[in-house]
């Protein structure tokens, strides 16, 4: 059977991140992708133009029609801008109660827009991170979420055991792409941590870089891989991804989503 699997996020009109580079991401990992919009950005690869909210309702009526057909295996969360639909959220994954349930808190647009306001944070955080089975945090969001200062993987491990052990996450993946040298990132499982090293790639490319993870972490969960096994092939799709990517707009361009994907025409 093919595996089913939701994203809760925005919609980017340049189509790098949010929904559009889910359902990439999706297709690239041979997963059904199904959709829930919660805001319509108008957006390109040089800022964002405007933010449109989706009713609580209509966030609401779109979840019920995926639930009650597909059954998602798993559910990424990207944006939810305000504090009702972060509501909105939590009222679907208790009704509905997905299996795995990946959170990517997206507070800011690579191009520095605020895309989660303030009064959400608060019910972000005490009712929406316990219901993630991952939250992944960049390191800025990280800071936001715990009131910890991160210079270093030290910092990192203490943040990541804060999201679990004080605000009831299954376990967090604190991405460390913000510090100096090479790209470091820190799961944490409630036992145990794991350091996971990357390369730092030399590339404006990186527009939806944390959309694209968290949906390949998804994906994978999806395919029947466990937790840290789908944080690991998400890093490596990623970071190909951003080695592949083909220069398109005038700022922080897209990643190559496709770049495992062979089509044949016959």
């Amino acid at each position: 059977m093919l595996p089913v699997v939701l994203t809760i996020a925005g919609s980017d009109s340049g189509g790098g991140a949010g929904i559009q580079a889910d359902l990439k991401t999706f297709f690239a990992h041979g997963v059904y992708g199904t959709t829930v919009i919660t805001a319509i950005t108008a957006q390109n690869t040089l800022g964002v133009y405007a933010i449109e909210d989706v009713s609580p309702e209509v966030i609401y009526l779109q979840a019920k029609a995926v639930f009650e057909d597909f059954s998602p295996a798993a559910v990424k969360i990207g944006m939810l801008s305000r504090e009702e639909t972060v509501a909105t959220v939590v009222k679907i994954l208790k009704e509905f109660k997905p299996k795995w349930v990946v959170l990517d808190p997206v507070m800011v647009a690579k191009s520095g827009a605020p895309l989660l306001k303030e009064g959400a944070i608060a019910l972000f955080k005490s009712q929406l991170l316990p219901l993630a089975s991952v939250v992944t945090p960049n390191i800025p969001e990280a800071e936001v979420l715990t009131g910890i200062s991160i210079k270093s993987v030290e910092d990192m491990k203490e943040s990541a055991r804060y999201l679990v052990e004080a605000l009831g996450a299954s376990s967090a993946l604190v991405k460390g792409g913000h510090l100096e040298g090479e790209p470091t990132d820190v799961f944490y499982d409630g036992k145990e941590f794991w350091v996971l090293s990357g390369k730092r790639i030399t590339t404006k490319s990186t527009h939806g870089t944390g959309c694209t993870l968290s949906s390949a972490i998804a994906a994978n969960l999806a395919l029947g891989y466990d937790l840290l096994t789908s944080v690991k092939r998400a890093k490596v799709y990623v970071e190909k991804a951003i080695e592949r990517a083909i220069p398109l707009g005038k700022g922080a361009g897209p990643l190559n989503h496709s770049w495992n994907v062979k089509f044949e025409w016959s």
